[in-house]
């Protein structure tokens, strides 16, 4: 753990962005689904289609422009366009709840602002994944995406609860001025902040650089599905069970993922990406399962935890190995291009999800992400045997 804690202070800085711009989108979690479902009063198809639209850009051109604008003009610029977007969706959302008596109209704003969600926050990860990488160094990757990565789940955790209070007192129109107020002050730290100076190298094309991490990156869409699970469908899982405290599961997906990181985030630095992956993917599997067999929400909680915990791991040890195969002038396409391979999972598992949930029910969804987490598993083990990118 020590070796892991070298790098905090260095980059508690970008940490303390990365929660504030994703606190908004964390309290939204466990609000939208059931805005969608209860006050629109649509399926559960849309509420996969809106969990999950975010994706579509961030999978179109989100992560693209984010990789190309860290790289060609530096990470503080990407942070700062990536945290105003946040204010943006919170627009979004007032926008969408002055339309809430025709809901065609105000699902479609929903859906807008989700959008903007997917871009703004692949500005703000991969701008800090790749400001952290820059300070600290390409050997310390593992650290950086462990921080980072930290601070993001310590907002969705903190965030859907705080939602879910919000919600009950104020309305969505509590959680959408959130999204708009909250960003204001990370904008301001970012500011403040020294920039890193871009590489004056001449740059691979974005898809040559989606090749050479083609291996970690299948492995992450496959291990993604799980967590993605959580988030759209986890809320509408406790609703058909009858069991009270769907917020906690997020809680327990961030305490996972968070306790994880701190005991054995340094392992993928130590032991190499693909074989900590590997084990974690296994781990991910059978929080899954759990979740799938569940009796009541303690279990499933339990099983929430375990999730986090393997998604904390696997995240980071493919993110490694992602670094490993890029060139330096590269690493901001790197982590766009790695966390494209996330969002092709995400913004796939809402509608096949909710299709899923309807034909067979939302339990379902969880036996499907065991399935796909020990897919991850089987590619982590080929990754091995081919250390280099083809």
């Amino acid at each position: 753990m020590p070796a892991l804690f070298t790098a905090f202070l260095p980059l508690l800085p970008l940490m303390l962005a990365v929660f504030a711009g994703f606190f908004p989108s964390g309290m939204a979690l466990p609000v939208v689904p059931r805005y969608v479902h209860d006050t629109l009063g649509l399926g559960t198809f849309f509420v996969g289609l809106v969990m999950g639209s975010q994706y579509v850009s961030s999978i179109l051109f989100g992560r693209r422009l984010a990789g190309s604008t860290v790289d060609g003009r530096g990470p503080k610029l990407a942070m700062r366009l990536g945290l105003l977007g946040i204010s943006v969706v919170g627009g979004g959302y007032f926008a969408s709840l002055a339309v809430v008596e025709q809901p065609a109209a105000a699902v479609t704003l929903l859906i807008a602002a989700r959008l903007v969600t997917g871009v703004a926050e692949g500005f703000i990860i991969t701008s800090a994944l790749a400001w952290g990488i820059a300070r600290l160094g390409a050997a310390h990757s593992g650290k950086v995406i462990g921080w980072v990565g930290m601070a993001l789940f310590a907002a969705y955790g903190v965030g859907a609860p705080v939602g879910s209070w919000v919600h009950e007192r104020f309305g969505f129109a509590g959680v959408a001025a959130a999204a708009v107020l909250v960003p204001v002050v990370p904008l301001a730290l970012v500011t403040l902040m020294a920039g890193t100076a871009p590489s004056g190298l001449k740059r691979p094309p974005f898809l040559h650089v989606l090749g050479l991490i083609k291996l970690p990156g299948l492995a992450l869409t496959l291990g993604s599905f799980g967590y993605a699970s959580i988030n759209a469908f986890i809320v509408l899982l406790f609703v058909g069970k009858g069991w009270g405290g769907a917020a906690l599961a997020f809680s327990a997906l961030g305490a996972g993922f968070i306790v994880a990181r701190l005991l054995v985030g340094h392992w993928p630095d130590r032991h190499g990406g693909a074989i900590v992956g590997a084990g974690f993917a296994a781990l991910q599997a059978v929080g899954q399962l759990l979740i799938w067999l569940a009796p009541g929400p303690v279990l499933a909680c339990i099983g929430a935890a375990l999730t986090g915990a393997g998604y904390a791991l696997l995240f980071q040890g493919f993110g490694v190995e992602a670094v490993r195969r890029t060139p330096p002038e590269s690493r901001g396409a790197a982590m766009g291009g790695y966390v494209v391979f996330q969002d092709i999972s995400m913004g796939l598992s809402g509608p096949l999800g909710g299709w899923l949930a309807l034909q067979a029910g939302v339990d379902s969804v969880y036996l499907a992400g065991a399935i796909a987490s020990a897919g991850s598993v089987a590619l982590a083990l080929w990754m091995r045997r081919r250390p280099v990118a083809a």
